[in-house]
């Protein structure tokens, strides 16, 4: 069975330094991110085309890994695109709860609304994906991320108290990821 591509979808802090999704790009062969969008850049409509121009240039299947906002981006795609049946699955990393305000230094819900995140897509995910979820993500209360879960048709994965699973959380590397990625590839 050929290998899939790897698609690193960024959340709204966008590529990070010392992010997983970062090292694991770099650590990866063939894996490709979908471009700076700028940290400003709120658009939802302009990250939903980053990720279609993305898969559009990849030949060959393709495993989605999305972390936070990248998670909301990715359901968004999957309910406008064409191209969803070439994704053999979704590594979904701490989405977060958009419905809730989020802690200072994250954009406000109006930003949010005003750039076309509302309303969240609740419906079934057309491919095989995985939700890793964190008891203690400031951005995700896990009953909310847990009831995405279900609505997306998505597998879970309780990784404990991992914060936001990012820098901020004590976290660069997680090498769980690739052993959920190959999972997710078969």
């Amino acid at each position: 069975m050929e290998r899939s591509t790897v698609l690193i979808v960024p959340g709204l802090r966008d590529h990070v330094a010392l992010h997983w999704q970062t090292l694991l790009a770099a650590q990866r062969p063939g894996c490709v991110s979908v471009p700076p969008m700028g940290r400003e850049n709120l658009d939802c409509q302009a990250r939903i085309d980053a990720v279609e121009a993305a898969v559009s240039a990849i030949a060959g299947p393709v495993v989605l890994v999305a972390h936070s906002g990248g998670c909301i981006t990715v359901a968004h795609w999957a309910a406008l695109s064409s191209l969803s049946w070439r994704v053999r699955g979704a590594l979904l990393a701490t989405p977060p709860d958009f419905d809730t305000p989020m802690p200072e230094g994250y954009p406000p819900t109006a930003a949010l609304q005003a750039a076309g995140w509302f309303p969240v897509p609740r419906a079934r995910l057309p491919f095989p994906s995985l939700v890793a979820l964190s008891h203690n993500d400031p951005l995700g209360r896990i009953d909310h991320v847990r009831a995405l879960a279900r609505d997306w048709g998505s597998a879970t994965i309780d990784l404990g108290e991992v914060g936001h699973l990012n820098p901020a959380s004590g976290f660069g590397p997680w090498p769980q990821a690739q052993a959920l990625i190959e999972d997710l590839d078969r």
